[in-house]
């Protein structure tokens, strides 16, 4: 298995790159988050890389950080997403955005990324949650905490209330606060002319 590569930017054609090492050119497919970090043509890089060896064919995908490497590898192991589908979530958004969506169930955030359709959206905010942000070591509060975020969120969009309210209502409330004080407080801040 090759997990890193350290070598010379060659050449840059998104999402595919083409990394000198000794003499040895590898092309590696990347995220566009990892895209943005590059250094220029012909400089020093260091990635880190899952090697996938397919019957057809075998890729190499870079990724600037662990934390993107463990999360591409966290989506390709859910049914029904590949290789490429997990580079194009991690270009539409960042790890972060990804673990907060999912800790909060927003199948919505994940439907805007690009080949990412409703049932596929729903699956993975079902198979990864619990799973992505902590074995990603992300904090995004205490897990009481997102656990009551999510129930406010969904009691405002039962109680038929867009997503998009629902989220600014959410933003009005104090992290911290318990499931039916946050329903309350999403109610009337939503009530305001």
């Amino acid at each position: 298995m090759i997990g890193r590569i350290q070598g010379t930017l060659v050449s840059v054609h998104p999402p595919r790159l083409l990394v000198d090492c000794q003499g040895v050119g590898y092309e590696i497919d990347v995220p566009m988050s990892t895209l943005y970090q590059l250094p220029e043509v012909n400089q020093k890089i260091t990635l880190l890389t899952h090697f996938q060896v397919r019957e057809d064919a075998q890729q190499l995908f870079g990724f600037a950080t662990e934390i993107e490497r463990e999360a591409f590898r966290q989506l390709i192991k859910i049914s029904g997403v590949g290789s490429r589908t997990a580079l194009a979530v991690l270009s539409g958004m960042s790890v972060n955005e990804l673990a907060q969506a999912i800790a909060l169930q927003e199948a919505g955030r994940l439907t805007q990324v690009p080949g990412i359709g409703k049932k596929t959206a729903e699956r993975l905010c079902l198979e990864l949650k619990g799973k992505l942000a902590p074995d990603l070591g992300i904090t995004g509060g205490k897990p009481q905490a997102i656990e009551a975020t999510s129930e406010v969120l969904q009691a405002l969009l039962s109680l038929g209330y867009s997503e998009k309210e629902a989220l600014l209502a959410l933003k009005q409330i104090p992290p911290e606060t318990s499931v039916s004080d946050g329903i309350r407080m999403g109610l009337k801040y939503l009530s305001k002319p």
